[in-house]
Order: C-alpha cells, then structure tokens, then sequence
C-alpha cells in the first residue's frame, strides 16, 4: 500500500513521532493506522498527543515567597500537555523550593532534591515522559515585603507568568495589585534610571529617525523626541505607567497613595525570549521523499 504524506501526517499528529519514525511505522505495517501506532508505542517513539501550533517553548514557571525572599523558576518543557501533568507539577513545586536557598540557577541545578540534584531529577523526569524538560531560568528577590502572582495559574504557586514585588510599607492586597499590573503591562524596569543606558538611547535614535522624515528643522525635532521620549518612559517603566486598576494615577502615585515604596519585581513568562520555528510540512515530506 502506498504510504501517502496526508498519512504520515495523520499518524504525527496522533502520537507526536517524528516525520521518519510515522513513515517507517506505517510502511512496517502495510498503512494500517492503528498497527502504526502500537508499532511506535512498542518502540517508545509514541508521545502524549500533540496540541495545535505546539512549540519547544511550554512549560511552567513557580513563584515561591519565604518572608522578605522570594524566587521564581521557569521549567520547560515541549508541550503543554505535560505542563497540567501532576508529576511534572509536583517536580515544578519541588524545584521551587528548593531555589528559596539557591544563589543563581546554576546552583539550584546542582543542589540536593530528595537525594538527587535538581538536574538529574529533571533528567530522570526526561526518561519516564519523554519530552525534553529544562530548568531554564530563576530570579530572585528581597524586600521588606515581598508578595507573589501567577496569571493563568495550572497548580498553586504555578502557571504561565510568575510575578514578585518587592515593597516597603503597605500591604499584601495592594502588591497583589501591583503584580497583576506588572503581568499584564510587562514593564522594562522599575525606573528610568533602572533601564539599560543602551536600551535608551537606541529609543531615541530611532524616534530621531522617524522625525527627521518628517523634514522638520533639528531644534523642532529635539522637541519632539524630548516628548516622544517621556512617552516611551512612561509605557515601559513601571512606576510611570498608568495604573491599570485606576488609570487616572501612575503606579508611582499610587503606591504614595497606599504608603508603599515598589523597590524591585521580578517578572518571568513560560517560553520568553525563546525563538519558535515554524514547521514547514511540505519541505519536510519533500526531504523524507529524497530520503
């Protein structure tokens, strides 16, 4: 029986094998679909199934606060599915609290989790479900007050954006404003004088740019970037952003308004930063057919 791409397809899109393996698997078994997915089952190549638009980006991060100390973690994994998986859930907590005592990432990797480091647990996580997983990131944070959100939450303390605030004065319900804004607003810095000098004046290069085309002369043009710029400061850093529970004051005037100092936040989304490479099936069955 010929073996067609719209099978090979099919059979990917089941069990999650790669390309080569779901078109050995149903020549193997003369194009039966269900023969093909025991064949690959059999051979360990069969996985949890795939998600529409699935990326190498999924995965969850933790937030963990212990008095004026807080952590958040990223753990990745390949698809989300594994992500609401109790196990890996589990595994994610555990991490999480064990970086409450980690300096930086690479000493949370090496430090103990039940007899193991934290790398050879996730290791051995690999093993049994079998989907790449990374400890990808972890930033921590210290304050007088120190209060923690998740947005899209998957499991207590975990989900798709982990936020910390660190505050003097204040209280609890006021950070946990604060840390949904900054979940949803995603600022740069806390400040002005926080951003990188580089970040900055790359801005205003390309704002200088944009207004030399509009043929204006260069002391008009100064203007219009000094103006231009206090609008790009008050969109990306949080203490000038306007409060999104009440946009008529800035987050600054709000936390006078509470009787809190915001002197830090930490802000981590699952895949962040991660570059997604869109699959081209037609160039892949292009390569099995040359194969």
């Amino acid at each position: 029986m010929a073996i067609t791409a719209s099978m090979v397809k099919e059979l990917r899109d089941s069990t999650g094998a790669g390309m080569m393996d779901a078109k050995k698997a149903l020549t193997e078994n003369n194009g039966d679909m269900d023969a093909a997915v025991d064949w690959l089952r059999t051979k360990g190549l069969a996985k949890a199934a795939k998600k529409s638009g699935r990326t190498a980006a999924e995965g969850l991060v933790a937030v963990k606060v212990d008095g004026g100390h807080g952590v958040a973690v990223e753990v990745n994994s390949e698809t989300d599915f594994v992500g609401k998986n109790a196990d890996f859930q589990k595994m994610v907590a555990g991490i999480a609290e064990v970086a409450l005592g980690a300096a930086d990432i690479d000493a949370l990797k090496a430090a103990d989790m039940g007899g193991k480091s934290v790398e050879q647990t996730v290791t051995d996580a690999v093993a049994v479900i079998g989907e790449n997983m990374s400890v990808r990131r972890m930033q921590a944070i210290d304050g007088d007050v120190v209060v923690s959100y998740v947005h899209n939450a998957a499991a207590p303390g975990m989900g798709n954006i982990g936020v910390l605030v660190a505050m003097t004065g204040g209280d609890e319900a006021f950070g946990k404003q604060i840390a949904m804004h900054i979940a949803a607003t995603n600022p740069a810095s806390l400040s002005e004088a926080d951003l990188d000098p580089a970040v900055v004046e790359k801005e205003k290069q390309v704002q200088m740019d944009i207004a030399r085309e509009s043929g204006k002369p260069e002391a008009v043009i100064e203007k219009m970037i000094v103006g231009r710029m206090k609008k790009y400061m008050s969109e990306v850093t949080l203490l000038n952003q306007q409060f999104v529970i009440n946009p008529d004051v800035t987050v600054a005037d709000a936390a006078s308004e509470a009787g809190a100092t915001i002197t830090g936040f930490v802000r981590l989304e699952v895949g962040e930063g991660i570059e997604v490479v869109k699959e081209d099936f037609a160039a892949e069955v292009a390569k099995v057919g040359q194969a």
